[in-house]
């Protein structure tokens, strides 16, 4: 019975609970009342959980004190619209509870749970019933009560899914205009989303993409009812917009002068001058969303603070027109699309959210068609291809001609080279920023691998016999020898130098586990000031892939 879990498992956690909400975002979207952008709570819960996600993925221990902070401050920042914040506020709580303990049980998870439900509360001046809110308090009950039962992990995060549906089944019969549209509330529905992902790595159904979901509602009509069956929403009421503007922004670098008190009255100041207010932080960082119209007033208490960062400023007003008078655009804007060999390879890449894996590498190079259909697949206007070989690069160039999408090659020479780019991918970013980013982002590695001669010949100073383990840095055979860990140590040596800080290992299907984490405790032992990873590649023909940042 699973009745703990360690950082390795919560980092799949998070993970596959931002793949899943990824996935489902567009239903979460359908359930908005108001049609403007900034109520497209699927795709602001899911930008949260990405940028959460992305820094998770960049951390380099599974240590959970590390891991909560990746988790919370990486929310924080991605964080968008009222159901984004609310959901990084939630996070935080958590993981403020999370990060005190090495092994995750039902009771860490209940206390958890409730320290989320009470920051969250606190982050919202006006607290309403009948959102997310009202789920996750709703989810920490259940929680409290799950806790109590002798239940593996799997059991408990079940019950308190169930706890979270009750409720959000009751949500529009707390708030009207919920009632009204016959459906339940957004948030609540993408933050059991997000659990059930959590819920899915317990039960060992991380593949698992596709829900199905009865979100609508109708009330048993009455005489007095104006809502029975008959009832006919007009989304131009609903979509009537009292203040125009949306505006995000951080404060940062806040000045020595500026207290606590300062924050507290800057929040009231926006509460005058319209709505959806949060004011999210402390004196290292706050973050700021208000709807208003007038948001040179709001940017003009906030410099009074401090310095503005990622200032956003969108005209609801317009996006309402756009979308009434236009059908939404189904495609997503940014789609990933990359090569790789190896099931475990496959499943690092599908962790950090690319869209298709295309099957191929050294000796099986994908055809341009290939890669133009794998990107086709893709629901987005833009996909960034990572061929991570030099040999498959100039076939993905070709792609572009056959493909209906806006292909965008990143020259990947290497899997090292692809992850790095991969993470590198903002998808608030534009294309343009995302190339820039991707490409300085391959600069920064150095890659090798270890794998053995087909043939007897010579290169350069090495008399190679068939069957010889072999270490290639980018360029050439750096490294010859008969064992597979004497090679790949040695290999490592040619590829040091001073600015490394993290050395990553990727072992092949023709090496076992216990091996692989045996060279890398020699390597551990002999770079003492490096952080040294073992990942299972499953990669065929090489023992090791190696990365060096």
């Amino acid at each position: 019975m699973q009745k703990s879990i360690n950082g390795a498992t919560f980092r799949k956690m998070i993970l596959n609970g931002a793949k899943l909400l990824d996935a489902n975002k567009n239903h979460v979207n359908e359930l908005n009342v108001f049609p403007v952008p900034d109520g497209d709570t699927g795709t602001n819960m899911s930008m949260t959980m990405l940028s959460a996600s992305k820094e998770v993925g960049a951390c380099p221990t599974n240590n959970m004190p590390e891991l909560c902070s990746a988790v919370a401050k990486g929310a924080l920042r991605g964080a968008r619209g009222n159901s984004g914040v609310i959901l990084s506020q939630i996070l935080k709580g958590m993981t403020k509870v999370l990060s005190q303990s090495t092994e995750l049980t039902a009771k860490t998870f209940a206390k958890a749970f409730a320290e989320g439900t009470e920051v969250a509360y606190k982050a919202v001046t006006k607290p309403k019933e009948g959102t997310i809110l009202t789920v996750i308090r709703a989810i920490s009950e259940g929680a409290e009560k799950a806790a109590k039962k002798n239940v593996e992990l799997k059991d408990f995060f079940t019950a308190v899914i169930d706890a979270g549906e009750a409720m959000l089944r009751r949500t529009p019969e707390m708030l009207p205009v919920l009632k009204t549209a016959g459906v339940v509330d957004a948030g609540g529905r993408g933050l059991l989303i997000l659990l059930q992902g959590f819920n899915n790595v317990l039960l060992g159904a991380e593949e698992e993409t596709s829900l199905e979901f009865d979100d609508a509602y109708k009330a048993t009509p009455t005489a007095d009812d104006p809502y029975g069956e008959q009832a006919h929403l007009n989304y131009n009421d609903l979509a009537d917009i009292e203040y125009a503007y949306c505006t995000e922004f951080f404060i940062v670098n806040i000045y020595k002068k500026t207290t606590e008190a300062d924050i507290d009255l800057f929040r009231d100041k926006l509460l005058s001058l319209g709505d959806c207010v949060l004011v999210i932080g402390d004196l290292n960082m706050v973050k700021v969303h208000v709807h208003s119209n007038a948001p040179g007033q709001v940017l003009t208490y906030a410099l009074e603070l401090g310095e503005l960062d990622h200032l956003k400023i969108e005209n609801m007003l317009q996006q309402n027109r756009e979308l009434k008078n236009q059908k939404k655009e189904d495609l997503k804007p940014f789609g990933l699309v990359s090569v790789c060999a190896g099931d475990g390879l496959t499943a690092i890449f599908k962790d950090l959210l690319v869209d298709n894996i295309i099957e191929g590498g050294q000796t099986m190079n994908p055809s341009a068609d290939d890669i133009a259909k794998a990107c086709d697949a893709v629901k987005a206007k833009d996909i960034f291809v990572f061929p991570n070989n030099k040999n498959i690069i100039l076939a993905a160039d070709q792609a572009k001609a056959l493909s209906k999408r806006n292909i965008h090659v990143i020259p990947t020479a290497n899997i090292p080279q692809g992850l790095s780019a991969v993470l590198a991918f903002n998808p608030e970013d534009t294309v343009d920023g995302n190339l820039q980013n991707m490409n300085d982002a391959i600069g920064g590695v150095r890659s090798g691998s270890v794998t053995y001669a087909v043939r007897s010949t010579q290169i350069g100073n090495f008399d190679l016999k068939e069957g010889d383990i072999i270490g290639m840095d980018a360029k050439d055979i750096v490294a010859k020898g008969d064992s597979v860990s004497e090679v790949t140590e040695h290999l490592i040596d040619k590829m040091m130098d001073d600015d490394i800080s993290c050395i990553s290992l990727y072992f092949g299907n023709d090496v076992t586990e216990s091996d692989a984490n045996a060279i890398a405790a020699d390597i551990m032992k002999k770079y003492r000031s490096c952080d040294v990873d073992v990942h299972y590649g499953g990669q065929p023909l090489y023992y090791f892939i190696v990365s060096l940042e």
